[in-house]
């Protein structure tokens, strides 16, 4: 996998904000960054997924009609 160079210039109160939350998580701020990325991208392609599995079965208007599994919950 080929890696690119990224820069930003970001305000200094959001990179102080950013460096909060990635050390409260162990983690630089490049690393924070990066994986809230992907965290974005992968429920952005798993709502497109679940918009076509709606248009591919028919989508219903009402709750109750959805079969959901109980994985043997009862």
């Amino acid at each position: 996998m080929d890696s690119t160079v990224l820069s930003l210039r970001i305000e200094g109160e959001l990179f102080e904000r950013l460096r909060a939350h990635a050390a409260k998580r162990g983690m630089s701020v490049q690393d924070y960054v990066v994986r809230t990325l992907i965290r974005e991208d992968f429920d952005e392609r798993f709502q497109t997924a679940v918009d076509e599995t709606e248009k591919f079965y028919g989508a219903s208007d009402t709750p109750g009609d959805q079969v959901r599994p109980s994985a043997g919950i009862a």
